[in-house]
């Protein structure tokens, strides 16, 4: 079995207000995460399969008998840090999910499925900077989930072209627009109040991270804050192409990131120390359920 090395990508600019040691566990960590949805979106041939050999050489490497190099050089992190195995584990799970169900019915159906592809990347980061509660993790899940969801709206042409749609269902009935429509070169008017619908839910999510931000020592809040400004800058930049993902590249300019960066640093100097998370109850999405 060959495996392609997880393509080269720039780790993201906020980590590196990070201590060097904490980035060095981060890069790790992310490079695991890049490998995962490489296999998961790209590797050709039986991806489930994939995915059992890298969810067993994970534990391999837990053992430091790992065989790949991105997971030999995940060994000394989950040495150093005893980290658990589980939300390694669940970013797998989220792309065995994306082999099975490409659809989902209700917005919670969306959030179940970011528990597993988006929130355990974000608990990994405070258990490598020891900074773990369950009050910080459950802020750390909203922010997580509204970053994954922005970028699902970024991507819905994309993501509609094979066969995925991560839009839920039950919001694409209520403002009438069919499937069909994510495939069009522009963004109709129904598919547009879809995407300003849902990049409002994503909004209210990221507004969890001034809260987090708040809860933690200046380096990890800057980083905590650069994360934030970008999604929200994302989002402006949606809102700026009137909601056409479909025929705009919606990314957003260095210095309306720097705009959001600085607010949102701003805010989590006023932030009320670690309220609730946003988040609604969540339900599973059963196997299957949503088509395949």
């Amino acid at each position: 079995m060959v495996l392609q090395q997880a393509r080269a990508e720039n780790f993201p600019v906020a980590t590196h207000l990070l201590p060097r040691q904490a980035r060095t566990h981060l890069l790790a960590i992310y490079g695991f995460a890049r490998l995962t949805d490489d296999i998961g979106d790209e590797a050709e041939g039986d991806r489930l399969e994939l995915l059992d050999w890298l969810e067993a050489e994970l534990r391999r490497a837990a053992l430091g008998q790992a065989t790949h190099p991105i997971l030999q050089q995940l060994t000394p992190t989950l040495e150093e840090l005893a980290l658990p195995l589980d939300p390694f584990v669940d970013l797998i799970a989220a792309n065995r999910q994306d082999q099975r169900v490409t659809r989902y019915q209700s917005y919670e159906d969306l959030l179940a499925y970011c528990t597993l592809s988006a929130d355990p990347v974000g608990h990994l980061v405070l258990l490598v900077l020891r900074m773990a509660t369950p009050e910080r993790v459950a802020l750390s899940n909203d922010v997580c989930s509204g970053l994954q969801i922005v970028e699902h709206l970024q991507d819905i042409g994309e993501d509609a072209r094979v066969g995925r749609i991560y839009l839920p269902e039950e919001d694409l009935e209520r403002f009438g627009c069919a499937e069909e429509e994510l495939l069009a070169p522009h963004a109709s008017p129904a598919l547009r109040r879809v995407v300003a619908f849902e990049a409002d839910r994503a909004r209210q999510l990221l507004a969890s991270g001034a809260p987090l931000a708040h809860s933690l020592p200046l380096r990890a809040r800057l980083a905590v804050a650069g994360f934030t400004g970008g999604g929200l800058a994302a989002l402006d930049s949606i809102r700026k192409a009137a909601y056409d993902v479909l025929g705009t590249q919606c990314r957003p300019r260095p210095a309306r990131f720097a705009q959001r960066f600085t607010a949102t640093v701003a805010h989590s100097l006023r932030a009320t120390p670690v309220p609730g998370s946003v988040r609604p109850h969540l339900k599973s999405v059963p196997t299957g359920a949503a088509g395949s």
